[in-house]
């Protein structure tokens, strides 16, 4: 098997920069983090994160940029949480937003066999609705 290449992450859900799962395995580890869209996809709620799935539409979340030290350990940890997660690891194109430009990285999207919540309009997992009222990270 050959090594995966050395790309940054996107990232949409827990992972995003104020969120838990960015603290706990993200913080201090990034030399870059930047806001970015994945277009072509859509986003579902889960149990507790969400799902992105190829599809109309685009899905707001965070380019991240690992430190290179830290990267060999933060892609096998990254793999191991989202794969038991029911996520797989793919390439994607994203746009930053400062400056539009296409950006390849790596995202989770849900695995075939993954079970979707509904459907966040807009794309966007920090501003979905909740039936209480809003929602925060």
């Amino acid at each position: 098997m050959t090594a995966p290449s050395v790309l940054p992450f996107f990232v949409y859900g827990t992972l995003r920069p104020g969120a838990y799962n960015h603290d706990r395995l993200l913080l201090g580890r990034t030399t870059a983090e930047e806001a970015a869209r994945l277009p072509g996809a859509r986003l579902h709620d889960g149990p507790g994160y969400p799902y992105a799935v190829p599809g109309e539409g685009t899905v707001t979340g965070a380019l991240v940029t690992a430190a290179p030290e830290a990267y060999g350990e933060l892609l096998g940890a990254l793999d191991r949480m989202e794969g038991d997660a029911g996520y797989e690891r793919t390439a994607v194109e994203t746009v930053r937003l400062r400056d539009g430009e296409t950006v390849r990285a790596w995202t989770y999207i849900a695995s075939p066999e993954t079970a979707l919540g509904p459907l966040i309009a807009g794309g966007d997992w920090f501003r979905r609705p909740a039936p209480d009222g809003p929602r925060t990270p």
